[in-house]
């Protein structure tokens, strides 16, 4: 009976244990943040963090990323939802820039995902190897969100993510009265993907493992 016990006991640890050694593994956002401490800007310029402010935010290259430090709008475009939709955003908008693999708009409601300007004089993502589809460390008050590049925005205007992004780090996600005015580090793997991009948890693990490695690499 013991031994039945005891090789049960450790089935069941065996079955555990690279979880938890993942999850022992993901990178804290103390050790993301050391490394975005000082900015190597490759933007022409610098962004606003909304449409009344003046131009403050550099996009900085690291190897294997780029980073920015930024404040929070909240994005509820995309799929028509309970938390997104015309009477809960005066500018919701029924469609993302990125579609899931069914072709559909995003789900801001529940998909983490991330905004990036449009290309423009001061910054084209493209060409520093972002995508849709993208993986991103969203960072805010000790917290770290994996998420995607699911939408597009002003081209002189940073730091945006859709509802879900804003709910899961603990930030206000209403999409009229919601947000952060600062405090919030965004981090995007170079030449990154997740597909299906509608799938979370492969961006999350995808964004650890590329988290780790930006880590190890700077």
């Amino acid at each position: 009976m013991r031994k039945k016990v005891f090789l049960v006991v450790l089935t069941l640890f065996v079955s555990l244990f690279p979880t938890a050694m993942a999850q022992a593994a993901a990178p804290t956002a103390a050790q993301l943040l050391a490394k975005t401490q000082s900015c190597s800007q490759i933007s022409n310029g610098k962004y606003k963090t909304d449409e009344e402010t003046s131009s403050t935010v550099s996009v900085c290259g690291a190897n294997g990323a780029v980073f920015w430090h930024a404040d929070m709008d909240i994005d509820c475009d995309g799929q028509r939802t309970t938390q997104c939709n015309e009477d809960t955003d005066c500018c919701f908008y029924p469609d993302t820039a990125f579609h899931t693999s069914t072709d559909q708009p995003l789900n801001a409601a529940q998909l983490p995902y991330i905004v990036v300007p449009s290309s423009s004089s001061i910054w084209n993502y493209s060409s520093s190897g972002l995508r849709g589809g993208g993986s991103c460390a969203v960072i805010y008050n000790g917290k770290v969100e994996y998420a995607v590049i699911g939408d597009t925005g002003p081209t002189d205007i940073i730091g945006e993510a859709s509802y879900a992004t804003a709910k899961a780090l603990g930030i206000d996600p209403d999409p009229s009265t919601g947000g952060t005015d600062s405090g919030v580090t965004y981090i995007c793997f170079k030449n990154s993907t997740v597909s299906p991009i509608e799938d979370h948890a492969k961006a999350t693990s995808t964004g650890q493992s590329l988290a780790t490695t930006f880590l190890q690499n700077n």
